[in-house]
């Protein structure tokens, strides 16, 4: 897996290059492969290990990543907007199925040049996806994990720039930012990876 070596603005997304093989699952899996390298911990992504799963879901993102990222890239894209250029952290976003054991819908990782969102859009309804967008970008924004002041500052500044409605003030602590904006979760997170 490697970043697009074309695409060096300040608003940079990456692209993760996927084999050119005809085989959907070859390609599926080598999304995946490219993806865990992008995590904070390989073990994120684990359904490449799940026998059951492994090749619907496989053949699903090689037919459908692109599009999913194409929206997550807008999203981004909504989220750059709220700041100056320069302002802008360089930021590479892709979706992929986060394993449950993690308890999370998403990820920013600060460890990563350009900086990786990664969002498990199986996880919450897609009309909440920008939700997932604008909680992790604050993240990369402030560039430090953790839901301090100014972490807060930033949501709150994508939240009035997007029109999502901002924390209030007296629930702008750690465990109240933690879980903000509310998203509405999904039955079974693998189901949409499996393009059910």
């Amino acid at each position: 897996m490697r970043l697009n070596p074309q695409n060096t603005s300040p608003s940079l997304v990456g692209k993760l290059i996927i084999t050119s093989s005809t085989d959907p699952v070859a390609r599926g899996l080598d999304y995946l492969y490219g993806v865990r390298c992008l995590a904070l911990d390989s073990e994120m992504i684990d359904v490449v290990y799940d026998m059951n799963n492994r090749i619907p879901l496989c053949a699903w993102i090689s037919e459908h990543i692109d599009g999913v990222n194409r929206q997550l890239e807008k999203y981004l894209q909504a989220c750059h907007d709220c700041f100056h250029p320069w302002e802008q952290p360089p930021i590479q976003i892709c979706a992929a199925p986060i394993a449950q054991g993690f308890g999370i819908d998403a990820l920013c990782n600060l460890q990563t040049h350009p900086i990786t969102i990664l969002i498990d859009v199986g996880r919450v309804v897609p009309a909440d996806w920008l939700r997932l967008v604008v909680h992790e970008y604050a993240h990369a924004h402030v560039g430090f994990p953790g839901h301090q002041e100014q972490f807060a500052r930033s949501l709150s500044h994508l939240c009035l720039g997007l029109g999502i409605a901002p924390p209030p003030r007296e629930s702008a602590i750690e465990s109240h930012l933690r879980f903000y904006p509310d998203c509405r979760p999904t039955q079974n997170p693998l189901a949409f990876w499996r393009g059910e």
